[in-house]
């Protein structure tokens, strides 16, 4: 009777102590987004790319790439000139959910 009591209670710790840690392990941690995030800033980088792409004179700008991690937005590319990086990143700026634009955008040197 003592002896099954005994396993009982070993196995319920043995049991939580493998949930405790996968619990953990499934968290997401500063630098991992969970699946949530993901999708939104999956949502995010779909519209900002819309805006871009319905911007006056920023829709042949095709080699603007736009990436989004939890809300913020980075413009990637070249453009043509600073006109085009300013409408560009108030292009993002309008998008619902955007925390922050950061601008790595490049403008072309003129031939």
């Amino acid at each position: 009777m003592l002896v099954n009591k005994l396993r009982f209670i070993i196995s319920t710790i043995f049991v939580s102590a493998i949930l405790a840690v996968a619990t953990v392990g499934c968290a997401p941690s500063a630098t991992s987004r969970s699946a949530g995030t993901t999708v939104d800033d999956a949502t995010i980088t779909a519209k900002v790319k819309t805006e871009i792409a319905k911007e006056q004179g920023l829709g042949e700008a095709l080699s603007i790439n736009v990436d989004t991690y939890k809300g913020v937005v980075a413009l990637n590319g070249f453009v043509d000139s600073q006109e085009q990086v300013t409408k560009a990143m108030n292009c993002a700026r309008r998008v619902g959910g955007v925390t922050d634009v950061k601008n790595n955008l490049t403008v072309k040197p003129k031939s």
